[in-house]
């Protein structure tokens, strides 16, 4: 979860990670005043309840009421040590438990202490929400004290409130003001709150004084001591409503490392976000060090190469090569804003050699920066981003394993890890293409033909040159989505049934996200449809004798794997990029209906299609000679009958849909559906600016002449408004070259007369 403001600060005790369109019509009302007819009464259930008071309550009676409802949450690292304090509360008395999202962690063990000081199994995790930073744990436990939540629509600017909690890991504190104001931050409601919040204070009840909650206090002002938000409660009753459940076994691996590939040493949390490798906390070794290893030994003349962040200059975090499991291994990394070399011969300092620590013109402070290392000519070539900085014959250490490695508290994030010769188009940029572009010129194809190079020699010249920084972002940011603007063209310009769907959304995705392992993501699908494979057969051998794999898939996908639709963030572009849907969990419908046709066909599962409704996505099970049944995917893969389906189009179309005698949704419709989608969303989040690429693509992928046309004068409409005139009036000539005579045609040529005038 990503801190709302700059000047906020989430209050909880994890480091929280950063996330994750609606289709153009039918969104999911995910206001409070939806979420009112919740099948879940908070506080009412079996058990005691905290029942609200007629009139206001003291203080004193406020915390006496609630006191046995609040409970303790102790984050724990991966070798079981607290990590940090947050609160939650009691709002089901058969074991529901609320409290804020970076409060649990992502893939974090924790642990519930209730208020008389028992500590029940934490079972899963009910629901979650990241764009309003909530979760609902599920706890082994009955008959508790529930705090029944409150409208929080209806409390008045004004109205005195009572925060209870563990700040700074003082148990069961109480702080009092009031609710000074409603703010719209970063896309998302929250109440402002006059009063003071600590950390620990995160996940905790915002309470009036008849004992409702209102509130899940999450963040604090960084400018002033008395300034704190909570999320509206109301929020979780849409969460009651629509649960996304997971158990504890799983929310546990959510980030965790494959370890088939990589060995943790010396404690710190290494995780996993696709093709990143995220650490954070301080390492068991001498100066906080903690490292992990690659499984596999590389060869001796291997080059080595990561694509490393520091959230903090003053820690490090870089590559370690020539190593063993005991320790031994020499380290390249930034630290202090300058690049170390050094050999670790050991556990302590007395073990530990620096071979050297320099400046580089070519590092960035704060940015993303490349590190590599080879051994060229009997020596050790360490470079950053392409820059060499250190060659040394220091053969102390020969060792055959490398990895990563971070020191003292500093986060690092890393991505494009490599072993081996240099990949195709990783290599440096030819003399004669640095020289060419040096004159003046753009060698765009033979850039392109070094994307990896190519990407990192204009970054570069961007920092350095600040007069050309502008024009050298665009031109690395345009060749990127040339690139894959053309690699998304020839993958729909197969035939129909040797078009690989998740491979084109994949492309679509990576045309926006740069970063983006396209190996990588596709691995974790396949992993996912092998796991998918596994599991129902197991639940098959199980079950009843004639299992119904559909049902066993919906199962997998929405009840154990925990899929969800995007209720608090329907329109994120985030919910149209795979890569993000796979590893948040959370899309839109066609998003997630990718997901069950794909994993279907992986599992063995045929006669599934997309079906493409207007303003919704469903997925249909249609065996020949048998009936055909559809499914939502949005609403967790529940069946939904024909007549519902028509309901549901109709309403978005506007006029009568027939369901049942739509035809499924061809791969190269359901990536154009996409796109509209991304453009839409972009359009109405960013601008104009940044839905043109978008429009772009259309023009490029337009089945044929007509839908060219119309797509043409769409994009010519966003051009005007960026006041590129000629590139309008160009996009209404080749509109032009196909229009017959007769209105229309003038229509255009009137169009175009405008812009050439106005030029």
């Amino acid at each position: 979860m990503r801190p709302i403001l700059p000047l906020l600060l989430l209050i909880g005790w994890s480091v929280a990670e950063a996330a994750s369109p609606k289709e153009t019509a039918g969104a999911p009302n995910s206001t409070a005043k939806s979420a009112s007819k919740s099948t879940v009464r908070p506080g009412t259930r079996s058990g005691r309840s905290v029942s609200p008071a007629a009139a206001g309550l003291s203080t004193e009676r406020l915390v006496e009421q609630t006191r046995a409802a609040i409970v303790r949450i102790d984050g724990r690292g991966r070798d079981g040590t607290q990590e940090g304090v947050g609160t939650g509360f009691v709002i089901d008395a058969d074991g529901l438990v609320a409290t804020s999202l970076h409060v649990i962690g992502e893939g974090r063990a924790l642990q519930v202490r209730l208020a008389d000081g028992s500590t029940p199994e934490v079972l899963g995790v009910h629901a979650w929400d990241r764009p309003h930073d909530l979760a609902i744990l599920k706890v082994r436990a009955m008959n508790l004290v529930a705090v029944p939540l409150g409208d929080s629509d209806s409390l008045p600017q004004g109205a005195p409130v009572v925060a209870v909690g563990h700040p700074l890991g003082l148990t069961h504190s109480v702080v009092e003001g009031v609710l000074s104001a409603r703010r719209d931050l970063d896309g998302h409601p929250m109440l402002q709150l006059a009063m003071p919040i600590e950390p620990g204070n995160s996940g905790g009840p915002l309470l009036d004084r008849s004992g409702r909650v209102h509130g899940i206090v999450n963040a604090k002002s960084l400018l002033t001591q008395n300034l704190g938000f909570a999320t509206p409660a109301n929020h979780l009753r849409v969460l009651l409503e629509r649960p996304n459940p997971m158990s504890m076994e799983r929310w546990l691996r959510l980030g965790a490392l494959d370890a088939s590939r990589w060995e943790p040493f010396l404690g710190a949390s290494w995780r996993q976000k696709g093709s990143r490798v995220l650490v954070d906390g301080v390492g068991a070794g001498f100066g906080g060090r903690s490292y992990l290893l690659r499984r596999e030994p590389a060869a001796e003349a291997s080059e080595l190469e990561v694509t490393v962040r520091l959230d903090d200059e003053a820690g490090a975090a870089g590559l370690i090569f020539a190593g063993d499991g005991d320790g031994r291994h020499y380290g390249f990394y930034p630290t202090g804003g300058e690049l170390r070399l050094t050999a670790f011969e050991g556990p302590d300092v007395l073990s530990w050699r620096i071979l050297g620590t320099v400046p580089a013109a070519a590092y960035r402070s704060g940015d993303w920066n490349t590190l590599r290392v080879r051994w060229a000519e009997g020596a050790w070539e360490c470079s950053v981003n392409g820059e060499v900085v250190f060659r040394t014959r220091d053969a102390a250490l020969r060792g055959a394993r490398v990895g990563l490695a971070k020191f003292r508290n500093t986060r690092a994030e890393f991505r494009d890890f490599r072993v081996g010769q240099p990949a195709a188009g990783s290599d440096e940029l030819p003399p004669e293409v640095v020289a060419g572009f040096t004159a003046g010129r753009e060698p765009r194809e033979a850039l392109k033909a070094h994307p990896k190079a190519a990407n990192r020699f204009l970054q570069g010249r961007a920092e350095r040159l600040e007069g050309e920084a502008q024009r050298l972002r665009k031109l690395a940011k345009d060749l990127h989505r040339e690139a894959a603007r053309e690699a998304l063209i020839a993958e729909l310009a197969k035939p129909a049934d040797e078009i690989r769907v998740a491979r084109a959304a994949l492309l679509l995705a990576w045309h926006d996200l740069p970063a983006m392992d396209l190996d990588e993501a596709e691995r974790q699908l396949a992993t996912l449809g092998s796991e998918a494979r596994a599991w129902m057969a197991q639940a098959g051998a199980s079950g009843a004798p004639a299992a119904d794999p559909v049902a066993l898939l919906r199962r997998f996908l929405f009840e154990e794997q925990g899929f969800h639709g995007s209720r608090g963030d329907y329109r994120n572009p985030a919910n149209s990029h795979l890569p993000s849907v796979l590893e948040d969990r959370e899309g839109i419908p066609i998003t997630l209906s990718i997901v069950v046709l794909e994993v279907a066909k992986a599992a063995g599962i045929a006669h599934l299609e997309g079906l493409p409704l207007p303003g919704h996505f469903l997925v249909r099970h249609a065996p020949p000679g048998g009936p055909a049944r559809l499914f939502d995917p949005f609403n967790g893969g529940v069946p939904i009958t024909f007549s519902d389906a028509d309901d549901l189009g109709s309403q978005s179309a506007g006029v009568p849909v027939r369901s049942e005698f739509l035809e499924a949704a061809p791969p190269r419709a359901i990536v154009l559906r996409m796109i509209h989608n991304l453009r839409a969303f972009t359009l109405e989040r960013s601008g104009v600016e940044s839905a043109l690429p978008y429009a772009d693509l259309l023009v490029a992928l337009a089945p044929d002449a007509r839908t060219e046309s119309a797509e043409r004068v769409d994009r010519a409409r966003l051009k005007t408004q960026l006041g590129d005139r000629e590139g309008a009036a160009a996009d209404l000539r080749r509109v032009l070259e196909g229009t017959p005579e007769g209105p229309a045609q003038a229509r255009i040529r009137e169009a175009i007369q405008a812009l050439e005038a106005r030029n």
